[in-house]
C-alpha cells in the first residue's frame, strides 16, 4: 500500500475537481446551438429530452459508486482477477441496463409527458431527440462502471481525459450537425450518441489491463455467489441512500414553491450555488473511496486513518473557502442568474445559508466516499433513512419560520448526516485489521 499523502490526494481529487467542472458546459451548448435557430420549441424540447434521460440515468448512479469502492478494496488486495472481474460484472449490468431502456422506450416516453405535457411541437420534436438518444442508453450507464472502475485503481486522469472526449466530441459535432447540415433537434441528439459510443469505447480502451492476461481469471470469477451479492448489496443500499437524499432536496423545492414565485425562484438559484459546492468536492470524496478501499484491501489500518484524515480536512477546509467565495461573489453571480429586482433581492437576502451549507455539511459529503471505499454501504444507507427522518422533524418545527426554517432543515440534514457518519466512522479502520 503507497503511503497516503497530501500530494497523493490532491492527484486524485484534481482530475475529478477538473472533470466536474466541464458538466455544466455541455448543456449550455447543446441550448446555444439550438438557440441559433430561431425558435423557441428546440431549445424547450432538447431541455426536456435531456431532463427525462438525465433522471433515469441517475437511478443508475449507483453502479459507479459501487464498482469504486469493489474495485479499489480488490486493488488494494492485489487480487488482479477479482479487480478485473469487478468491472466485467459492473460492464454487464450497465449493457443490460441499457438495452432495457431501449426495449421499454415507449412506455419510458409516454410515462414521462404524463408527467410533465408539453405543446404538441415541443412533444414531437422531444420524441424524435430521445428516439435518437436512447440507442446511447448502453454506453452511458456502461461508462458508469467504467468511470467508477477507473477512480477505484487510482487513474482519474484517464477519468478527466474521457470526460474532456466526449464534452469535445459532442460539442464539435452540435456544431457541424445542427449550423453546418441543418439537422435541427436530431443533430444535438446523434451528436450525443456518437459521443456516448465512443467514449465507451476510450473508456474500455483506458481500462485495457483488465482484460488482458487475468481475463481468462476474471471470466472465470464472474458467477462467484459472494462477490455477486456483495455487489448486489452494495449497489441496492448506494440507490436507497441517493433516493432518500434526493426526496430530500426534491421537498425543499416543493415546499419553497408554496412560498410563492420569487422564493421558489432564489431558492433555485441558491442551489446552484450548492450544486457547484458539491460537484468541487466530489474530488476529495472520490479520493478517499480510492484511498480507502485500497487500504482496507491491503490490511494497512494506518494508511486508512490518514486516507479519512485528510479527506476530512481538506473537504472541510475547500467547503469553507468555497463557501466564502461565494458569500463575497454571491451578489454579483445573483445578477447574472437572475434579471428580476425582486428575485436577486430575495436571493440575496438567504445567500448567509450557503456559507453555512459547508459547515454543516462538508463532513457528510467526505464520509460518503469514505464509507463507499469501505463498502459500508448499509450504515451509510441507515443513517441517511435516520438523517432524513430528522429533516421532516425539522420541516416541522422550522416552518413558521418561512424560507429561512427551510434552510434551516437544510443544514438540520446535513449536520445529522455528518455527526452520524462521524461517530460510526471508526468501524472504517477496524475493516483493515480483519
Amino acid at each position: 500500500m503507497t503511503e497516503v499523502t497530501h500530494a497523493r490526494m490532491w492527484r486524485i481529487a484534481g482530475p475529478i475537481v477538473l472533470s466536474n467542472a466541464t458538466v455544466p458546459l455541455l448543456g449550455a451548448v447543446d441550448t446555444g446551438v439550438v438557440g441559433q435557430l430561431g425558435e423557441a420549441a428546440p431549445i424547450g424540447a432538447v431541455g426536456l429530452g435531456a431532463v427525462i434521460l438525465a433522471t433515469v440515468y441517475w437511478v443508475f448512479g449507483f453502479l459507479r459508486m459501487g464498482t469504486s469502492g469493489l474495485a479499489a478494496q480488490a486493488q488494494g488486495a492485489g487480487d488482479g482477477a477479482e479487480r478485473a472481474a469487478v468491472l466485467l460484472r459492473a460492464l454487464i449490468v450497465g449493457l443490460g441496463a441499457g438495452l432495457a431502456l431501449i426495449v421499454l422506450q415507449l412506455a419510458l416516453v409516454a410515462g414521462a409527458f404524463s408527467l410533465a405535457p408539453a405543446s404538441a411541437e415541443v412533444e414531437a420534436l422531444t420524441r424524435q431527440y430521445l428516439a435518437i438518444r436512447i440507442w446511447g442508453a448502453p454506453a452511458t450507464i456502461a461508462l458508469y462502471a467504467a468511470t467508477g472502475w477507473l477512480i477505484g485503481v487510482e487513474r482519474t486522469r484517464a477519468v478527466f481525459l474521457l470526460q474532456l472526449w466526449i464534452n469535445g466530441v459532442n460539442i464539435c459535432l452540435d456544431l457541424w450537425f445542427v449550423l453546418g447540415l441543418g439537422w435541427g433537434v436530431p443533430g444535438v441528439a446523434a451528436a450525443t450518441l456518437i459521443a456516448e459510443w465512443t467514449g465507451l469505447a476510450l473508456g474500455l480502451w483506458f481500462c485495457r489491463d483488465a482484460f488482458g492476461p487475468v481475463l481468462a481469471a476474471a471470466w472465470g470469477r464472474l458467477g462467484d455467489r459472494a462477490a455477486l451479492l456483495t455487489m448486489f448489496a452494495v449497489n441496492r443500499d448506494i440507490m436507497i441512500r441517493s433516493v432518500a437524499l434526493q426526496l430530500c432536496f426534491t421537498a425543499f423545492v416543493f415546499l419553497g414553491a408554496r412560498h410563492g414565485d420569487v422564493t421558489l425562484a432564489a431558492n433555485q438559484v441558491l442551489l446552484q450555488f450548492l450544486g457547484i459546492l458539491s460537484y468541487a468536492l466530489d474530488g476529495f470524496a472520490f479520493a478517499a473511496e480510492t484511498l480507502v478501499g485500497q487500504a482496507i484491501g491491503a490490511k494497512a489500518a494506518r494508511e486508512v486513518r490518514q486516507a479519512i484524515r485528510l479527506a476530512l480536512m481538506w473537504t472541510f477546509w475547500g467547503g469553507v473557502v468555497l463557501g466564502l467565495a461565494f458569500w463575497l461573489a454571491g451578489p454579483w453571480l445573483i445578477d447574472l442568474m437572475a434579471t428580476a429586482p425582486e428575485v436577486r433581492a430575495e436571493a440575496r437576502h438567504y445567500l448567509p445559508w450557503i456559507l453555512a451549507a459547508p459547515v454543516f455539511g462538508a463532513l457528510a459529503w467526505a464520509y460518503d466516499g469514505i464509507y463507499i471505499g469501505a463498502l459500508l454501504t448499509q450504515e451509510m444507507r441507515r443513517l441517511m433513512l435516520i438523517a432524513a427522518a430528522a429533516y421532516v422533524v425539522a420541516l416541522g418545527v422550522f416552518w413558521p419560520f418561512g424560507n429561512h426554517g427551510l434552510w434551516a432543515a437544510m443544514m438540520v440534514l446535513f449536520a445529522v448526516r455528518s455527526v452520524l457518519m462521524h461517530r460510526n466512522s471508526p468501524k472504517v479502520a477496524r475493516l483493515a485489521q480483519g
